[in-house]
């Protein structure tokens, strides 16, 4: 499943998450030294950069490192301050990295040793969606909206067809009706339900998440009417699920007669 919204996180140990300028060195191409990109430690423990912060979301990441396992230290060996290197688990190289300040580098050596020695905590909804991925669409049972969505692939610009299973706010994306198991799905617990308006499309769905370090879903419908039909359902899907503070603030603002046990 694409995650949206990282359910299987500990509450008391969330991922780290990180974004800024580095400046990495390389040893390739024509311009041998220090390159300036864009690097962003994602929730799930994996280290994106790409050219220009600009690039973010819009273009493939230049490349990705997996945090998990890897070792990340300070490097004084090259006699540049706020220098540090990052090895993958899968040691086949090594990162150098440098950062503009004393402070950033720490802010950075902090987030990715947390990334490298995540903490996980398994959820029984991980187990329930999982099964239910593996079903085909029609034997999902008591679906909350069934149906055709285009999803906006962001990086073609381009409009993808699914047959997709609205169920206790987790979105399962098929090929086809006729499908055996689910090609993804969304956790989109968290998620906000807006209409909006693109330019290719009069009106679009839009998922956007609680944070930024999560991305922002556009779907769309056969016609206006199966667009408000798909909101609805989702803003009750998503309704079900509380969070912890907003339900333990819920519970305290009740009339006293009604939270004695």
């Amino acid at each position: 499943l694409v995650v949206g919204s990282d359910i299987s996180r500990c509450p008391n140990t969330p991922w780290p998450t990180c974004r800024g300028y580095l400046h990495k060195r390389t040893h390739s191409g024509f311009v041998k030294g220090w390159r300036k990109r864009w690097f962003v430690l994602k929730h799930d423990g994996c280290l994106h950069y790409y050219r220009h912060k600009k690039d973010e979301g819009k273009c493939p990441p230049l490349e990705i490192i997996k945090l998990e396992g890897a070792e990340v230290g300070m490097d004084s060996s090259l006699g540049k301050p706020f220098v540090f290197n990052c090895v993958p688990q899968s040691g086949n190289r090594a990162f150098c990295l440098c950062a503009t300040s004393n402070q950033e580098m720490k802010r950075w050596l902090e987030a990715m040793d947390k990334a490298t020695h995540p903490v996980r905590q398994t959820h029984v909804w991980e187990d329930v969606t999982l099964h239910n991925s593996s079903l085909p669409p029609l034997a999902i049972k008591n679906p909350e909206c069934l149906g055709l969505l285009h999803q906006l692939d962001r990086s073609t610009d381009m409009w993808v067809q699914h047959y997709c299973i609205l169920k206790d706010g987790c979105l399962y994306l098929y090929a086809s009706i006729r499908s055996t198991q689910a090609s993804g799905g969304l956790y989109l617990q968290g998620y906000r339900v807006n209409e909006q308006t693109l330019s290719s499309k009069q009106s679009v769905i839009e998922l956007k998440p609680p944070s930024e370090e999560f991305k922002t879903f556009y779907f769309c419908a056969e016609n206006k009417t199966e667009n408000q039909r798909w909101i609805t359902a989702l803003k009750m899907s998503i309704k079900k699920w509380l969070p912890l503070h907003q339900a333990i603030q819920d519970f305290m603002n009740r009339p006293l007669e009604e939270t004695r046990m």
